[in-house]
């Protein structure tokens, strides 16, 4: 995925887990970044690897304001906003402007730059899906008043926002919609599943379920929806296209297998289930891999395996 000409590119929410990583592939593909962080939950560390790098620039803002730049952007990547219920429903508030506000600022902004535009969209615009596996045609069952309202309608209103202003031909826009994505610098603190059981399990601290176990998700690693999201920016199709791994599996055996992974003495604990928690959450990848030529390349057992070594030696620097 080499370029053949240097492109500038900017990325909002690059500091945080799935934005850090894509900062440093296209860092790695030879192009210029731009990280604009609020830091609300993306992490300084994440970003510090890059700050002496002639081709980073970070700039510290929220896009909730606009954004006053006097470069020239070429690509422009939409990941600000809180991504996990634990820090999205600690300021609904804020989550949803980001969502709704930032995502306009950042369009307008592409718009004044003639810029192609991704907006990081999720799953979780499927809601609770009576549809299964869920296709990019299903338009969702969301619960607009419930706790998780604020991260789903938001990020379903920035996918208007992305499709109007596409119709409008103001802006090149395109919409990746992302299923459960796992991997180094996830937060220990971030309130996923997958950092909860494997800090848990690290620790010897019961593993927490909320529910029975028998709720799903399909885990994707974070090197695979890298490669999706550039692809899908670089071969300028419009969406929404889902990216996740269509590999599903029950939360019980989830849990299980990380107490397999990292030989942990935990026992499980179950919690009442939180409001609004879809109870099955799998992809149909179809139109990617027809359109991007993509498909999930690493398999749970051995993204876990990474993942845990990860949050081995951060626990282990923290001791």
């Amino acid at each position: 995925m080499k370029s053949k000409t240097i492109k500038t590119v900017l990325v909002a929410g690059g500091a945080g887990f799935v934005g850090s990583h894509l900062v440093e592939a296209l860092l790695n593909n030879g192009d210029r970044v731009i990280c604009v962080d609020n830091f609300v939950t993306g992490s300084r560390k994440n970003v510090a690897p890059w700050l002496h790098n002639a081709n980073f620039e970070l700039i510290e803002h929220d896009v909730n304001e606009r954004i006053n730049l006097e470069d020239e952007v070429n690509e422009v990547y939409n990941l600000a906003c809180p991504a996990s219920p634990v820090h999205y429903q600690k300021d609904p508030v804020f989550t949803l402007s980001t969502s709704v506000i930032g995502t306009k600022n950042l369009l307008e902004f592409a718009k004044e730059r003639g810029a192609r535009f991704l907006q990081a969209s999720t799953s979780e615009v499927y809601g609770d899906p009576l549809e299964h596996p869920q296709k990019e045609t299903y338009w969702g069952n969301v619960n607009p008043i419930g706790v998780r309202a604020c991260y789903d309608e938001g990020k379903r209103a920035a996918e208007t926002f992305c499709s109007d202003f596409r119709r409008k031909k103001e802006v090149d826009a395109s919409i990746v919609r992302i299923f459960n994505t796992y991997g180094p610098r996830m937060a220990m603190n971030d309130g996923r599943v997958i950092s909860n059981f494997i800090v848990q399990a690290l620790q010897g601290e019961p593993i927490t379920i909320y529910g029975d176990g028998s709720h799903t998700r399909s885990f994707q690693y974070i090197d695979d929806l890298i490669k999706g999201m550039i692809l899908m920016m670089r071969k300028g199709i419009d969406g929404p296209i889902n990216l996740g791994n269509p590999d599903e599996h029950t939360i019980l055996e989830l849990a299980e297998k990380i107490i397999e992974l990292t030989s942990s003495g935990s026992y499980l604990k179950y919690e009442q289930l939180p409001g609004d928690d879809p109870v099955r959450r799998n992809p149909d990848i179809s139109k990617a891999r027809d359109l991007l030529g993509w498909n999930p390349q690493v398999g749970w057992n051995d993204g876990l395996k990474r993942t845990i070594e990860y949050f081995s030696s951060e626990l282990n620097k923290s001791n």
